[in-house]
C-alpha cells in the first residue's frame, strides 16, 4: 500500500508552537530564564507551513535586529527538523526590554 492510501499524519498547531516556544528560549540562552517572561508562540498551520508570532522579552542594551534574527533563524531550524514543516514567517514581537538599571530599582540583584 502506497504511504498516501494509508493516511496522513498531522500536527497540531499547539505542538509547533511549544516547538516554536522553545526554540525561541534556546536562541535567547540565559537571557530567556534570567526573571523574564518566557518567549510564548502561536502558530497557524495550512498544509506544510507554519506561520509563527512569537513573544519575547529582551535585555537592554543590545542588538535588537540581532536577537531577533536569531529568534527567526532558530525557531525555523527547529521547526524544519522536528515537525518537518517549512516556516515562511516568524513575527518576532518584544513585549519588554530589561536593564540593568531597571532591575536595580526594582531590588533585583543586578550581575
Amino acid at each position: 500500500m502506497e504511504p498516501a492510501e494509508r493516511g496522513a499524519t498531522r500536527i497540531a498547531d499547539r505542538v509547533v508552537a511549544k516547538i516554536a516556544s522553545q526554540a525561541a528560549r534556546e536562541a535567547l540562552g540565559d537571557e530567556a530564564t534570567e526573571g523574564h517572561a518566557p518567549p510564548y508562540a502561536t502558530v497557524t498551520v495550512h498544509e506544510e507551513a507554519a506561520r509563527v508570532r512569537v513573544s519575547v522579552e529582551l535585555g537592554y542594551p543590545a542588538d535588537l535586529g540581532a536577537r531577533c534574527a536569531e529568534v527567526r533563524r532558530r525557531i525555523v531550524e527547529r521547526v524544519r527538523a522536528l515537525a518537518g514543516m517549512e516556516v515562511p514567517e516568524v513575527a518576532v514581537t518584544v513585549e519588554r526590554l530589561h536593564s540593568a538599571q531597571t532591575r536595580a530599582r526594582r531590588g533585583e540583584r543586578v550581575r
